[in-house]
């Protein structure tokens, strides 16, 4: 059985929507039955994904929208436009995403970027959005976007990781909330994606490499594990078990226990110590 949020005439709005994760999301919504809203801040590719969507949805089901999720007031115009046009929302989905690549002394206008799409969206989404869901009394979802770089901090892309850091801090938080809120039928969950072949990742490739799942693979996974009730959907991928996964968040959180220094898996003096660890040693 599915979530039981994923029903005939309910309304999941999608922010990110128009390709990858989100994209995938919509579609299988809508071919649940559900009414669709998919948000994106580019309307070439909404238009585009809404002319793909009605393969498996009429046009009376699908609606899309223009938004900056960064910014509080376009996000208002989006659940204003979403309660008008549907009457309201039972499942959000906080998708959108950047990865521009980032250097710790690089341009602070590219921090503020990635930070106000990837951090501050899932904020506003979830602020703007959840008052009104709640009031409806019936049961939703709210699904927000994080990543494994939010949990391993690797190197290399410090903005994109403090974002994902943050995604994970707030939804968090915010299921806590909804859980002590009197008559909450709503709950938070955290998609925990893998190695995905979308436009984020694809970096100019064409061809899906062997250890990605693509974007369907990935929201298959993640109705399974709403439907089973898990909040952090941890999503393997074809080069990386959970297992491993698992491995490697344990010693990121060992760094602080044993009081090793920061991102040791990445230190010469560590390589070994990881290696055994992780091979069970």
């Amino acid at each position: 059985m599915p979530h039981p949020a994923i029903v005939k005439d309910n309304v999941a709005v999608i922010t990110g929507g128009a390709s990858g994760i989100g994209f995938a999301a919509a579609a299988a919504f809508a071919r649940a039955g559900m009414k669709v809203c998919i948000a994106d801040v580019d309307e070439a590719r909404l238009a585009e994904a809404a002319t793909k969507l009605s393969s498996v949805a009429s046009a009376t089901h699908v609606m899309t929208f223009a938004v900056d999720v960064g910014k509080a007031e376009s996000v208002k115009e989006l659940e204003r436009a979403v309660g008008a046009h549907f009457g309201g929302t039972d499942i959000l989905m906080n998708n959108a995403g950047i990865q521009p690549g980032s250097a710790l002394f690089g341009e602070p206008d590219n921090w503020q970027r990635i930070i106000g799409v990837n951090m501050w969206g899932i904020i506003n989404g979830s602020r703007i959005f959840a008052p009104s869901m709640i009031a409806r009394g019936k049961c939703g979802l709210i699904v927000n976007t994080g990543s494994k770089q939010g949990i391993t901090t690797p190197p290399g892309d410090p903005a994109y990781n403090v974002s994902k850091a943050g995604v994970k801090a707030f939804t968090e938080a915010l299921q806590h909330d909804l859980r002590n809120t009197r008559d909450c039928r709503i709950s938070a969950h955290l998609l925990i994606p893998g190695f995905v072949f979308t436009g984020l990742t694809a970096k100019g490739r064409t061809e899906k490499p062997a250890g990605a799942w693509t974007p369907e693979q990935t929201v298959d996974f993640m109705l399974a594990r709403l439907e089973a009730g898990d909040f952090y959907i941890l999503c393997p991928d074809n080069d990386v078990t959970r297992a491993l996964d698992e491995k490697r968040m344990l010693w990121a959180a060992g760094d602080i226990v044993e009081n090793r220094p920061p991102l040791s898996r990445w230190h010469p003096d560590y390589a070994e110590a990881f290696k055994k660890f992780v091979e069970g040693e």
